[in-house]
């Protein structure tokens, strides 16, 4: 047998031709500019680079229309909406990317474990997926986030275990036909361990699936932050959030409109870019479109 490895995601040179193909499509090349937007404003802000601290008072400026001081104006605090929106961003950023890496992780190696084991690991990740999946979403994040104390942390947690379950689902349906398949049933023959054939033969192969998989989900995952802090569950103050923004802006958005404009531009667009960003992902892993095989 000449070989039992079925290429999952190239290497080093195959992931700049991952970057090109993702960056050559519509949907990839958007994706990428809008968050990378976003991103930059979040890192300015973590950096200190920005014009105005986000939480500086000015009274003497509350309700300022956008100007070459303040671009998108002022809110009822005279704090600068532009740096607020941006530590909001990068708020969401964290909790979304620290919420998301927890459910990939434990959910692709619960889905791993499931499909590729079967028996009763299969039969008690797929009762726990089913029961976590009976809850609505935000209703399960809402109820977790409130049963602890509230920190970024917590918030991110809740996050995770609400995105885990989907997951499990991601990786569980393609283990299923891959352990069938020829070149895994020979490393059984030829005496390999349980652990090397998943980390060198299954893994691999669904990799590209959990990539696309955590891009979209890390889109829901920002979502459902601002949904949490427009709850009063997310970010705990003084930290801005998108989500909050919003909430202070509904009593102000008839007579400052920007106040709501600037957090609520924002989430659009990381949500709308994660999620195109994620479809040029899909497209540039497809085999047919010269993604691995």
């Amino acid at each position: 047998m000449s070989t039992l490895v079925a290429p999952g995601l190239p290497a080093a040179t195959g992931r700049r031709g991952l970057l090109r193909r993702t960056l050559a499509g519509r949907s990839g090349a958007v994706g990428a500019a809008l968050v990378g937007v976003v991103l930059l404003a979040a890192l300015a802000a973590q950096l200190g680079l920005l014009p105005h601290d986000p939480l500086a008072q000015a009274p003497a400026e509350r309700l300022s229309g956008p100007s070459g001081a303040h671009w998108f104006g002022t809110d009822q605090f005279g704090r600068d909406v532009l740096a607020r929106s941006a530590a909001g961003a990068a708020a969401s950023l964290q909790i979304a990317v620290v919420a998301v890496a927890i459910a990939a992780v434990a959910g692709t190696a619960a889905g791993v474990a499931a499909g590729f084991f079967r028996g009763w690991s299969d039969r008690s990740v797929l009762g726990v997926t089913n029961v976590l999946f009976a809850f609505p979403p935000l209703l399960l994040a809402l109820a977790l986030a409130s049963a602890f104390t509230r920190t970024w942390l917590t918030v991110a947690v809740a996050i995770a275990i609400v995105y885990t379950p989907i997951f499990v689902r991601v990786a569980r349906g393609p283990v299923l036909s891959l352990r069938e398949a020829d070149f895994v049933r020979a490393t059984t023959v030829l005496g390999f361990s349980p652990l090397r054939t998943l980390s060198r033969h299954v893994l691999p192969n669904i990799a590209p699936i959990v990539i696309v998989q955590v891009t979209l989900s890390l889109s829901w995952a920002v979502l459902t932050e601002a949904s949490l802090s427009f709850l009063g569950l997310g970010t705990p103050p003084p930290a801005p959030s998108l989500g909050a923004m919003v909430l202070e802006a509904r009593v102000l958005v008839n007579v400052a409109w920007w106040t709501m404009a600037a957090p609520g531009a924002v989430i659009v667009a990381l949500v709308v870019g994660l999620n195109l960003l994620g479809d040029g992902l899909r497209d540039a892993l497809d085999p047919r479109n010269g993604g691995p095989r």
